[in-house]
């Protein structure tokens, strides 16, 4: 029996969000403040460095990134809020793949015999990637998981 697709609410791509506002100011604007935050959350549980969080990002200006931590976001870009949105799928992914919280927090940093990392790490693909290392770590754990359609 396949269960229902728990909603995730920074999902931009979801049905409850038409095509046409997906890049509506209004719709980054009430989304920005909680991604950044569950962004942050992400971060603190993985224990990346400034830097990390800034390349998964897509490197923000320092001065900005900080303004952001300070929780002074105002309106994410779209390009930003996709970023957040496939960091919280891939942290969802990990979840469910690996139970034990501390193995699927640390996974990012372990060493990857697949060859889509070349026995890096996967944060390797995700700092350096740019969106696609972004989308191609998430297909590849979507595709383990057996993600939901």
């Amino acid at each position: 029996m396949e269960l229902p697709r728990p909603a995730d609410p920074l999902d931009l791509a979801r049905p409850g969000i038409p095509a046409e506002q997906r890049r509506s100011p209004e719709v980054r604007r009430r989304m920005s403040g909680p991604a950044m935050r569950a962004f942050f959350q992400i971060a603190q549980a993985w224990k990346l460095s400034t830097e990390e969080q800034r390349a998964l990002l897509g490197w923000p200006p320092e001065s900005t990134f900080y303004k952001y931590k300070a929780n002074q976001v105002g309106t994410l870009s779209y390009d930003m809020l996709m970023r957040i949105s496939l960091v919280l799928g891939i942290y969802k992914d990990l979840q469910i793949l690996y139970p034990e919280p501390d193995l699927a927090n640390r996974w990012i940093k372990l060493p990857n015999s697949n060859p889509l990392f070349g026995g890096r790490p996967a944060l390797a693909l995700l700092a350096e990637g740019g969106m696609d290392g972004l989308y191609q770590v998430r297909r590849l754990l979507d595709g383990r998981r057996g993600a939901w359609n």
